[in-house]
């Protein structure tokens, strides 16, 4: 029988997602409050100006500030607030004036009360310890009572990086997705250059700070034509990353497949993940450098689809204890280990004895080490995402699957840990519940084997089937975003699973997040 016999809202669902991952093959990302700000700033003259001002002031909070609580709000309250001083001090005619200084006032309280705050600790974001300085510098110049900097973040990181840039010096590929920081320094920096497609570092403000006023001068540089692009997307605001193709590709592609959803695989898509990965691996998108998360999942993926793919570039990220997402790495991410162990595991499974032996020794070693860093709840925590939801399910479902008998026990404990964490009303999540928290619960409970929890499962089924607003941003970049297509298929994923084990058909209702 083939898929298309096999028809269903869910296969239907699966379908349009992977055509809309084919229609926009630099991804689908939500527009980022960070990088928005930072288009105000850099690039008054692109299209979509007044569009990217009026988004900032409209996701401005009651308490006056923006983002997420727990510290996420720094970031894009910082740019946000920089944004509009730079507007008012161009003096742009066509806003209003008494609105941008009521929204940069209220800011301004926010930020002081936070900075001023002693032992204030902030989420592991990229970058962060020098995007803060950066917009607190900025800042400064124009107003008079100055920010301070945190303690644990200075300005000679700041300095280092602009003397090498001026000095034309080439510099960390990574660095490249916040060029911005690099100030002046950054506009036209003789040892960077735009990738074909005209992006420079994967993200709008590290483009913009490059270009500089070249963009201005010259309407048909590739640069601003990828800006202006990328602009379009939303209307004005644009979004934290963008290409992320291999990313998305990879990680819905997981998602579908490890909860056996059915859907018809476009050849190219398949093709594309193969290509994608080289000696070092694979990079989530034209102008990042290879990570061995984006590796692992695509190595995951080719292998569940039945194309396993010698996973041998994750060596280069392997150190005495762990693997790193980049070499250098400064910290840790259980979720990067989880999905290396994916990786190796499925790839031995469908190898048998032709895989390398280093494979099974290095799974055994992942396993321990994601056990080791189990909280005494039964989680897991990230540094790549807001939701520990998201740690455990990457945690949970890799040591099910490969992390042996001795794995069993800790796998136990993150189900218990969803089970006790479950909302009144069926749903999953940090700061509330979420569609994308409750799929990961879901996907916990049904896919670790224990099929005894029906009850918990009915309620998150019930909740999925409700109509839900878009969000909230949980992925970390310099701020967070949500990756839609993404999310979208992780609800899918767990819809099917808990329709499948509840013997309930799936509903025609909302499959989206």
């Amino acid at each position: 029988m083939s898929i298309h016999e096999l028809a269903s809202p869910t296969t239907d669902g699966a379908g349009e997602l992977l055509q809309g991952l084919m229609a926009r093959p630099w991804g689908q990302s939500s527009p980022s409050i960070y990088e928005t700000g930072r288009l105000v700033t850099l690039t008054p003259w692109l299209l979509g100006h007044a569009e990217r001002v009026e988004f900032l002031l409209a996701s401005q909070g009651a308490d006056g500030a923006w983002g997420a609580p727990d510290g996420y709000g720094l970031v894009p309250t910082l740019s946000a607030t920089e944004a509009i001083l730079a507007v008012l001090h161009r003096g742009d005619a066509y806003l209003d004036r008494a609105v941008l200084e009521e929204s940069v006032t209220r800011a301004l309280g926010v930020l002081s009360r936070w900075l001023n705050e002693p032992g204030t600790s902030y989420p592991d974001m990229p970058a962060i310890e020098l995007i803060v300085p950066y917009l607190i510098s900025l800042i400064n110049e124009r107003v008079t009572t100055p920010l301070p900097i945190p303690e644990e973040m200075s300005s000679q990181a700041l300095a280092a990086i602009r003397a090498r840039l001026a000095s034309g010096v080439d510099v960390p590929e990574k660095l490249l997705h916040a060029l911005e920081v690099g100030g002046d320094a950054a506009s036209g920096a003789p040892a960077v250059h735009a990738t074909p497609i005209g992006t420079v570092g994967a993200s709008p403000a590290a483009t913009a700070a490059w270009l500089g006023d070249r963009g201005l001068l010259d309407a048909a540089h590739p640069a601003r034509r990828h800006l202006e692009a990328v602009a379009r997307r939303h209307g004005g605001p644009v979004p934290v990353g963008m290409p992320i193709t291999i990313f998305e590709r990879g990680w819905v592609l997981s998602w579908l497949t490890r909860a056996g959803v059915p859907f018809d695989v476009p050849p190219e898509m398949v093709a594309d993940l193969r290509a994608a990965i080289g000696p070092a691996g694979a990079s989530a998108g034209v102008g990042l450098p290879a990570d061995a998360d984006t590796t692992a999942v695509a190595l995951y993926t080719l292998a569940a689809l039945g194309e396993p793919y010698d996973p041998a570039s994750l060596c280069g990220y392997e150190t005495d204890t762990h693997f790193c997402t980049w070499p250098g790495e400064q910290g840790f991410s259980v979720s990067v280990n989880a999905h290396v162990l994916d990786a190796f595991g499925l790839y031995v499974l469908r190898r048998g004895e032709a895989a390398p032996d280093y494979y099974r020794t290095a799974r055994q070693k992942l396993a321990t080490l994601l056990r080791d860093h189990q909280r005494p709840d039964g989680s897991w925590t990230d540094r790549w995402h807001a939701s520990p939801y998201y740690a455990t399910v990457s945690c949970a479902l890799a040591l099910d699957d490969f992390g042996g008998e001795s794995s069993a026990p800790a796998v136990q404990r993150a189900v218990q840990w969803v089970l006790d964490t479950q909302r009144p009303d069926g749903s999953w999540g940090r700061w509330s519940g979420t569609p994308e928290e409750t799929a990961y619960a879901i996907q916990i409970l049904l896919l670790s084997g224990d099929s005894r929890h029906a009850d918990a499962v009915s309620g998150g089924y019930a909740y999925l089937e409700e109509d839900a607003p878009d969000g909230p941003a949980l992925w970390h970049d310099k701020d967070l975003y949500l990756p839609f297509a993404i999310v979208r298929a992780a609800v899918l994923a767990a819809r099917h699973l808990a329709a499948r084990f509840l013997g309930t058909p799936p509903t025609q209702g909302q499959i989206w997040v």
